[in-house]
C-alpha cells in the first residue's frame, strides 16, 4: 500500500507539487491522469527516491519492495533483454532457481521470447517498453508504478503489458499507473486520480466520478440538420427530441459521460 501526504517540491518558483495527497491500497489499480505539468512524474521521482521533496511524507507499507517503469526508456544499448533481466533480477535479491523463475514467468507474461538475446539498442519501441516493464515487475513488488508504460507502444505491448498488470493487482500488489490513454484505465478497471497543479483535486471511481457529468443525444433526420444535445438523462432527451422532430429518423446515437469528458471538466 502507498500512502502520500501533503507532498511538497519547488523548482525556483515553480510548484511542481503543492500538497499532492494519494492513497493506493493494496490490490487496486489508480490510474493518475491529468495535463502535461499537473505533477504525475514529479510525485512518481518522489516516491522513488529519486527527488527528495521539500515537504510531506510518503508511506509503503505491507511488501515494501518497489518496482519501477519510468517515463524515458532506461535500457542500456548494448545489452541484451535477457542480461537486463538477469542484472535487475540480482539487484531485488532474486539468485539461482528463484530469479530463474522470475525470468520464465515475466517472458511469458509480456511475450519476451522473440528477441531475449536482442540488444536494448536494436529492438522496437514497443519491445523496448516490454523489456523495461519487465525489469519492473520481475521480483514482483507490492507497490508498482508505472509512469505512462505504453506512450509510443504497439497495441501487442499495450494488450500484453495491461494484462500483467490486472494479475498482479488480484494478486494483491498496489498498482500507480500514470497515462494520457484513458481507455487503459478503463480496461484496467482503475480508480481515477486526477492531478492538477501539483495536487489531486478528484479521487474515486469512475462510475462516482461520472455520474455528474452530462452526456450528449446526437440525432439526425431526413433533409434536416443534425441535432446534439448535451444532458444529464440522455433518454429522456432523445424522447423530447423525437417528438418535436417531422419525418423519417436517419441515425440516432446516445453517449454516456466517458474519461475524457471527467479530464476536461476537472483539468482544462
Amino acid at each position: 500500500m502507498l500512502e502520500v501526504v501533503d507532498l511538497t517540491k519547488r523548482y525556483g518558483a515553480v510548484r511542481a507539487l503543492d500538497g499532492f495527497t494519494l492513497t493506493v491500497a493494496a490490490g487496486e489499480v489508480t490510474g493518475l491522469i491529468g495535463h502535461n505539468g499537473a505533477g504525475k512524474s514529479t510525485f512518481v521521482d518522489v516516491v522513488c527516491g529519486l527527488v527528495r521533496p521539500d515537504a510531506g511524507t510518503v508511506t509503503i507499507a505491507g511488501r515494501g519492495d518497489l518496482g519501477v517503469a519510468p517515463q524515458q526508456i532506461a535500457l542500456y544499448p548494448a545489452v541484451t533483454a535477457r542480461e537486463h533481466l538477469r542484472l535487475f533480477g540480482r539487484l531485488a535479491g532474486l539468485r539461482r532457481r528463484a530469479l530463474a523463475s522470475a525470468i520464465d514467468e515475466v517472458i511469458d507474461s509480456l511475450a519476451l521470447g522473440d528477441f531475449l538475446d536482442r540488444r536494448a539498442g536494436l529492438l522496437s519501441g514497443g519491445q523496448q517498453r516490454r523489456v523495461q516493464a519487465a525489469t519492473a515487475l520481475l521480483h514482483r513488488p507490492g507497490l508498482i508504478l508505472m509512469d505512462e508504460p505504453t506512450a509510443g507502444a504497439d497495441p501487442p505491448t499495450r494488450r500484453s503489458l495491461l494484462a500483467t498488470l490486472r494479475r498482479r493487482a488480484l494478486d494483491g500488489a498496489a498498482v500507480l499507473y500514470t497515462t494520457h490513454y484513458l481507455p487503459e484505465l478503463v480496461e484496467l478497471e482503475a480508480t481515477l486520480a486526477v492531478a492538477r497543479r501539483g495536487r489531486v483535486i478528484a479521487r474515486g471511481s469512475a462510475a462516482d466520478l461520472l455520474g455528474d457529468l452530462p452526456g450528449e443525444v446526437r440525432l439526425r433526420a431526413a433533409g434536416c440538420d443534425e441535432v446534439r444535445v448535451r444532458t444529464c438523462d440522455p433518454a429522456a432527451a432523445l424522447v423530447t427530441l423525437l417528438e418535436a422532430t417531422p419525418g423519417p429518423i436517419e441515425e440516432i446515437d446516445l453517449r454516456k459521460p466517458s474519461l475524457d469528458d471527467l479530464y476536461q471538466s476537472l483539468a482544462a
